[in-house]
């Protein structure tokens, strides 16, 4: 399969990874839950907060279903970046365990930096603006924000980042949707 016609399979196949975006909805909006909780300890609330992100994969498993996306495409040669794309999240996880214990009160701000760097290949990959674009805007936004504000407020903003990214993404795909007829 050549290289084109790769990347657009996967990603009207795979509809853009949209089940990864809407389960960080999701995860977003426990970890806004668990900052509202009346604990003290920031440790704690870092340490849940690191727990429930672990639902990510089988969550967005679970929606791909639901919107009848493929989880993983297989068959495809692209497939296997798409997963070095994704683990590449999990050496970022390092800076953030580093933080957990350094300055803990910015943790869910590299969390969210993580989330939106790691977009910015899914762009090439998808061709997808709304990837590159929201790659940058998560990041800086998260930055900024997780700065200046408690992260009770940074969580409230990725989750509306996040919708705003799926509404967008739905679009994108029903383009893709019908250019491939």
């Amino acid at each position: 399969m050549e290289l084109n016609a790769s990347r657009d399979d996967i990603a009207l196949r795979g509809k853009r990874g949209l089940h990864f975006i809407l389960a960080s909805i999701f995860i977003w909006s426990t970890i806004f839950i668990i900052w509202l909780l009346p604990i003290k300890d920031i440790s704690t609330r870092n340490f849940l907060t690191f727990c429930f992100t672990a639902i990510l994969l089988p969550l967005a498993f679970l929606i791909s279903k639901l919107i009848k996306a493929e989880f993983s495409t297989k068959d495809n040669p692209l497939n296997n970046l798409g997963i070095i794309f994704s683990c590449n999240q999990i050496l970022y996880i390092l800076i953030a365990i580093w933080i957990f214990q350094a300055v803990p009160e910015k943790l869910i701000m590299i969390l969210a930096i993580i989330f939106g760097a790691h977009l910015l290949p899914f762009g090439w990959l998808f061709k997808s603006n709304a990837y590159f674009v929201m790659a940058i805007i998560v990041s800086l936004t998260a930055f900024v924000i997780g700065i200046n504000f408690d992260p009770i407020i940074l969580s409230v903003v990725m989750i509306f980042l996040e919708i705003v990214f799926s509404i967008w993404l739905s679009f994108e795909i029903k383009m893709l949707n019908r250019k491939s007829r």
